[in-house]
């Protein structure tokens, strides 16, 4: 197929040859024009456009509506117009003026794959070589189509290969990009979108229609697109969907461009009803209505130059009614010639316009761009076996300060101390609930009798009511205990009891320590193992594709398994040695509790026994009745102090009483409940200090080098397996790169209005 033959100039607006170039290549266009054309083109070669709105120039229409010609008269090129091979996806070009010989870059913008997902980031393919003849473009554009509309071959197949209008899609999102440079050349960007489809003809796909119209919304929907609507006058004009797809993204019309085509087909009499459009009175767009009259099929088969196009479209305007009767106002709207230069001079306006807003979105991407990247993980290091030392030792040397004890609330050793108490406590509880008096034969409440003894109260942090330790045994009665020591005299003189029996009471309660102690373990090493999750996340999640982060926390995980394991054998231990037998070396402490828990059951004994010497000693201690009331306590405390008894207390006048018969029973409970106490205390304190010991501080002593052996970096092999360690993973690695591919679009962006004086 001949194609147009590019000529140095135009036909004039009234129909004088006038020096101009091709399209938009006028030299006479002002130098602040060409410089705002040539800046948006220039911010089009970076890339921006993906992430900042610009300027350009969509051609949009419904199928046969007159585009392809229109793009030709802008362009000075030919598109295919074979049957079948109508624009199916977009088609961008980029002008610009150069002082080199004419050229033309075909290339492949892929921004979905094959089944029409989007990509992760637009590829782009150059499509053969570089065209410095006119004439082959229209055969390079139809075959890059084919190799559009084809995505699972390969592009470069389609160069050489035999026509096959065989497609796998009928349209696509993906677009042919024109890059042509040239002398005679203005700097701009239009993008050529698919004809809007009123039907489907038989065997085609309904989805057409929505895929097109959805194409086409995605470009005329940016407030940066000049909207160029092209209206077919051989159709009805409310039939057009370009038109009612243009009103409802730009409904006011600031950015619309009417252009009415094949004005030679409309027919007989009905000139007349397309006239209120150019004269903006019916569809008013704020830059109007143009008609332009393109060569014919026929005209192109036999050859029509530029020149000779412009030159038939100007007589046919001058010489045929009505457009030649339109008042000369209007007939700066007529001719592709003025079109032209009115498309060109709303694009400047509109980057002019833009342009303080590009660079304070410009600004305010950077920034943000730049922001994501600081929120991303540091990039592979060039020395990993450096840098993860580095991590490991920073991560051990924080965990020590933790293991230490920072002085914050939920740290470490204030969440453990809730569950050291409650493991005292319950060693507490396991106390021998003794009682001074016989076994009832009925059921009384025993326990009204008896008090906790005020000695307990300070030394244990206070009795809680629902805390008294002895209450939560069943009652062990006086004379239970004198009938054990019965039962286990052998060869003991009267008044004797074997030792046994204090062992037998003391075997009971420490064979209940074990449990609330390994309970105490295990809540540590949970708390603990929390608190290490807790630890691992920040130091190690951002490293690589966190294969350190899994790896540490085994590791980690199976040190703290062997700590554990290691304070519950010593656990084990000191509770076998508890169970091994009685032993202190106390003596001043065991006597003490030992006389103390004596008087305290023969006081409470008494109490049934002799209760009027009670009272008289309650009332002598209280003073709540005046001394007078009481002689006889008063004379006796006086007595003792006469004869040298001083320090004698009240309470131990009841010693004084005639021996009881339960005297070796008391003396039992005594000896049992003082050593206790004695006992108690100390597995209190060595369970906790040797979890502390084993499984808390015993964490962090020899951490690092099992670390390091663990991980291997400290043998051969230690640069490939960090290496490994510190490869990103795959969605951060992307990220990273989006987001610098980004940046440096922008930050060229930037330095490219700063050319421009911004």
């Amino acid at each position: 197929m001949s194609t147009f033959q590019s000529a140095s100039s135009n036909a004039s607006s009234d129909g004088t040859d006038g020096d101009h170039g091709v399209g938009l290549s006028n030299p006479s266009l002002s130098q602040t024009r060409r410089r705002m054309l040539d800046l948006v083109n220039r911010l089009h070669n970076t890339g921006v456009q993906i992430d900042i709105d610009l300027p350009q120039i969509a051609v949009i229409g419904n199928q046969s509506a007159g585009k392809s010609s229109l793009i030709e008269s802008i362009s000075g090129i030919t598109l295919p117009r074979a049957a079948g091979t109508c624009t199916r996806c977009p088609t961008e070009c980029r002008l610009s003026r150069s002082d080199a010989p004419w050229a033309c870059t075909v290339e492949l913008r892929f921004i979905t794959d094959k089944n029409g997902q989007p990509l992760g980031h637009a590829r782009n393919e150059v499509f053969g070589d570089e065209i410095s003849d006119k004439s082959q473009v229209e055969d390079r554009i139809r075959r890059a189509q084919r190799a559009i509309l084809n995505p699972s071959k390969q592009a470069r197949t389609f160069l050489d290969d035999t026509e096959d209008d065989t497609t796998e899609v009928s349209f696509s999102t993906n677009y042919i990009s024109l890059q042509i440079s040239g002398p005679e050349l203005a700097d701009l960007s239009f993008v050529d979108l698919p004809g809007l489809i009123a039907s489907v003809s038989r065997g085609g796909n309904e989805r057409d229609i929505k895929m097109v119209e959805n194409l086409v919304s995605s470009y005329i929907s940016k407030p940066s697109c000049v909207i160029l609507l092209t209206v077919a006058c051989e159709t009805d004009f409310e039939n057009q969907g370009a038109h009612h797809l243009t009103k409802k993204h730009d409904p006011e019309g600031k950015r619309t461009i009417g252009v009415l085509t094949k004005p030679d087909r409309i027919p007989r009499g009905d000139e007349e009803s397309w006239l209120p459009l150019i004269r903006n009175e019916q569809e008013a767009l704020e830059n109007n209505w143009y008609c332009v009259k393109q060569p014919s099929s026929q005209d192109i088969k036999q050859g029509i130059t530029w020149d000779e196009a412009r030159a038939r479209e100007n007589d046919f305007f001058a010489l045929t009614p009505p457009w030649s009767e339109l008042d000369p106002l209007y007939q700066k709207y007529l001719r592709t010639i003025n079109l032209v230069d009115r498309l060109s001079s709303i694009l400047s306006d509109l980057i002019s316009k833009r342009l303080p807003e590009i660079q304070l979105e410009l600004e305010n991407t950077v920034q943000n761009t730049r922001e994501a990247l600081a929120q991303l993980p540091k990039p592979p290091s060039s020395d990993p076996v450096s840098e993860v030392a580095g991590l490991l030792h920073t991560f051990v040397d924080e965990l020590g300060h933790i293991l230490e004890g920072i002085p914050v609330a939920g740290a470490l050793l204030q969440t453990i101390r809730p569950g050291q108490e409650q493991f005292r406590r319950a060693i507490r509880n396991t106390a021998p609930a003794f009682r001074p008096f016989e076994e009832p034969e009925e059921y009384i409440d025993i326990d009204l009798q008896f008090f906790e003894p005020e000695f307990l109260a300070n030394e244990d942090g206070g009795s809680d009511e629902d805390d008294d330790g002895e209450d939560f045994n069943a009652p062990i009665f006086i004379d239970q205990v004198l009938a054990r020591a019965h039962a286990a005299r052998t060869r003991e003189l009267p008044g004797h009891v074997p030792f046994v029996v204090q062992k037998s009471y003391i075997s009971e309660f420490t064979n209940k320590w074990e449990s609330p102690a390994r309970v105490l373990c295990r809540l540590v090493h949970t708390t603990l193992a929390l608190h290490i999750k807790a630890l691992i996340a920040p130091h190690f999640s951002s490293f690589g594709q966190g294969g350190l982060e899994q790896r540490v926390t085994i590791l980690i995980q199976d040190y703290m398994r062997s700590r554990a394991n290691a304070a519950e054998a010593l656990i084990t231990k000191l509770i076998a040695l508890e169970k091994n037998g009685p032993l202190t070396l106390n003596d001043h402490y065991l006597s003490d509790y030992r006389a103390k828990f004596l008087s305290h059951y023969k006081k409470a004994r008494e109490a049934t026994q002799n209760p009027t010497l009670v009272e008289a000693i309650n009332a002598y201690k209280s003073r709540a009745i005046p001394v007078p009331a009481t002689p006889g306590i008063s004379q006796v405390m006086t007595g003792l102090a006469a004869i040298g008894l001083h320090g004698v207390d009240v309470d131990d006048l009841v010693t004084l009483l005639p021996p009881d018969r339960m005297e070796p029973a008391l003396n039992i409970m005594a000896d049992v409940r003082a050593y206790f106490q004695v006992a108690y205390k100390r597995i209190v304190d060595n369970v906790a200090l040797s979890i502390d010991y084993e499984l808390v501080r015993g964490l962090g002593r020899e951490l690092l080098p099992t670390l390091y052996s663990g991980l291997g970096i400290n043998g051969p092999e230690a640069l490939r397996i960090c290496s490994e360690l510190a490869q990103e993973s795959p969605s951060v690695a992307g990220k990273r790169e989006e987001l610098l591919k980004r940046l440096e679009r922008l930050e060229t962006a930037s330095r490219e209005l700063v050319t421009v004086g911004m």
